[in-house]
């Protein structure tokens, strides 16, 4: 494969150390990387060169990665964006997806399974590991929008004049449901299937 036929990624962290980490790690994948350690340097360079996936960082100095993704999407809304962030719950990673990231990724990152994911972008493969056939109750349906706002199984329970158990057997009931075992697969997985809307 010659450089220009390498595919291309554009990576945006503060930290040059992790620039230099991850960078090292994907071209393992045989990709071209550029880095970045301010968003708007990435932006200033997306403006006059093409790139196949962005990889940003949410909390930087200046422009933060939530505000470069949606000033990329009017810049280039076709371009995949994966998003990192050491400070993940489950507002930002709504926020993210609603802006069009295409995966919302947790720090401290894990070598294999960021690679993975960046294979499985690069390859276009995005297919939807979820059980068929297994439907969300209507009682589910609310808990999930709850658990969507960001409220705890405790609000949860005060909400809905339920036990805080009660709410626990029916967070555990949606997740295996949608083949997910943790908040941030979860908002992937509904912003995916669309099961319901996004707050």
């Amino acid at each position: 494969m010659t450089d220009s036929e390498k595919k291309h990624v554009f990576f945006v962290d503060d930290e040059p150390d992790i620039c230099q980490v991850v960078s090292t790690s994907l071209r393992q994948l045989g990709v071209k990387v550029t880095c970045f350690t301010s968003a708007a340097d990435c932006l200033k360079q997306l403006r006059s060169q093409s790139c196949d996936l962005l990889i940003a960082d949410v909390k930087m100095p200046g422009m933060n990665g939530l505000e470069l993704l949606s000033q990329v999407k009017h810049l280039i809304p076709s371009l995949p964006v994966l998003i990192i962030t050491g400070y993940g719950d489950v507002p930002m990673a709504v926020k993210a997806l609603k802006l069009g990231a295409l995966d919302f990724i947790e720090k401290p990152l894990n070598r294999e399974s960021f690679l993975s994911s960046v294979e499985s972008v690069l390859k276009e493969d995005t297919r939807v590991h979820s059980r068929p056939g297994e439907v969300l109750t209507k009682t589910e349906v609310k808990v999930l929008r709850l658990i969507l706002q960001g409220k705890s199984t405790r609000e949860i329970a005060k909400l809905r004049h339920r036990s805080v158990r009660t709410i626990e057997d029916e967070r555990r009931r949606i997740m295996y449901k949608l083949g997910v075992d943790n908040l941030v697969d979860l908002v992937k997985q509904v912003a995916v299937v669309r099961l319901v809307e996004l707050p």
